[in-house]
């Protein structure tokens, strides 16, 4: 059974009705949102080692958290079913590590459910107040990293009984186009700024950095990729996944990307990865977000390698781009793209800082 799964017959087997018969007057939303694979639907077995299990947010209003929600997580406690669907409900003291497991227990239930509120929650997640009332700037969009953005929109909500949550995560489902299109053309400047070294790093006798550059190379599709399917990209753990699973055609371009990793020879490489560029570039043409580009490969200022030169369609990206903000930053992008930290991104002040202090 999945986590997903689980959550949700924790809350319609158990949490609902304990809620309805000890609190029916308190308006709250149930969720399973933030980290953990199972939020992405990606949980395996493996998963179930360290905080994996039926887990819920409740999200009240802020003055019924602070009359209500320590009685809640206290009822809980005490009157949830010690298991669902035969999986424990009480998880054990946490390790060093901080993580913890699911475990038996004959007393009180030591739950996975978070009573907090909407706001509080949402600004924890995302780092900015601005957020709850859709009053995002374009530049604000650029410091919420797209891990954090997907802990969000992805997972599932059972039950919103003011109906701030979905309003909040269907604002947040994608960029708004301006955004969009500045990803797109950094993303594509990224990949500009790369595509000679491969055979250049190999021409003069670094076939170990041909190789760790042509897999940054490989990175940098795949994250095109979820881009133009208006897809948010996790951390690197799960990249491959969400590009296998949510990227249309991505066995064949999955294919040609998985050839250029295990390649030995520097031309073959740098011809497949033209090959994945080619692709891209059709797809940028299919998306008519700017007027059709030449989607061939060319040598490198007549050096011996072969290219895309796809600051082309960075430079043809941004001039599509009516917000004259966004038009006016240079193509470094979102948080994301130039921040290859995790800690880093997951501290939402400190990418939303990082963001405003670059422009």
């Amino acid at each position: 059974m999945s986590g997903m799964e689980l959550s949700r017959r924790l809350f319609e087997e158990a949490v609902r009705p304990i809620l309805a018969d000890e609190f029916p007057d308190v308006v709250y939303s149930a969720a399973r949102l933030g980290p953990g694979s199972e939020v992405l639907g990606f949980d395996s077995v493996r998963s179930t080692d360290h905080d994996w299990g039926p887990q819920l947010l409740l999200l009240l209003d802020p003055g019924d958290v602070t009359e209500y929600g320590a009685d809640i997580a206290s009822v809980l406690s005490h009157r949830l079913p010690k298991r669902i669907a035969g999986w424990s409900t009480h998880f054990g003291e946490a390790g060093a590590d901080g993580t913890a497991a699911l475990a038996d227990t004959d007393g009180p239930v030591r739950h996975g459910i978070e009573v907090t509120d909407v706001s509080g929650w949402l600004v924890d997640r995302l780092g900015d107040d601005r957020v709850v009332a859709g009053e995002l700037s374009t530049v604000d969009w650029l410091g919420l990293s797209q891990q954090r953005l997907g802990e969000v929109t992805a997972g599932a909500v059972f039950h919103d009984g003011s109906g701030v949550l979905e309003r909040v995560r269907r604002r947040l489902a994608w960029y708004p186009d301006p955004v969009w299109r500045y990803l797109l053309a950094c993303q594509w400047m990224k990949l500009s700024q790369e595509e000679a070294f491969v055979g250049r790093a190999s021409e003069a006798g670094d076939e170990l950095g041909s190789m760790v550059v042509a897999a940054r190379q490989v990175r940098e599709v795949m994250r095109l990729a979820l881009l133009q399917s208006r897809r948010y990209a996790p951390y690197s753990k799960w990249l491959g996944t969400a590009f296998t699973r949510f990227v249309p055609g991505s066995d064949r371009l999955g294919e040609v990307l998985r050839a250029v990793v295990g390649e030995r020879d520097p031309g073959g490489r740098q011809s497949l990865l033209c090959e994945a560029y080619e692709e891209m570039a059709g797809r940028h043409n299919t998306l008519g977000l700017t007027e059709p580009l030449d989607p061939g490969r060319r040598r490198f200022h007549g050096r011996p390698f072969e290219v895309l030169m796809a600051d082309r369609f960075a430079v043809a990206l941004r001039d599509s781009i009516e917000d004259p903000v966004l038009r006016g930053l240079p193509l470094i992008g979102g948080v994301d793209q130039w921040i290859d930290n995790t800690d880093a991104l997951t501290v939402t002040r400190v990418a939303a800082a990082a963001v405003y202090s670059a422009g």
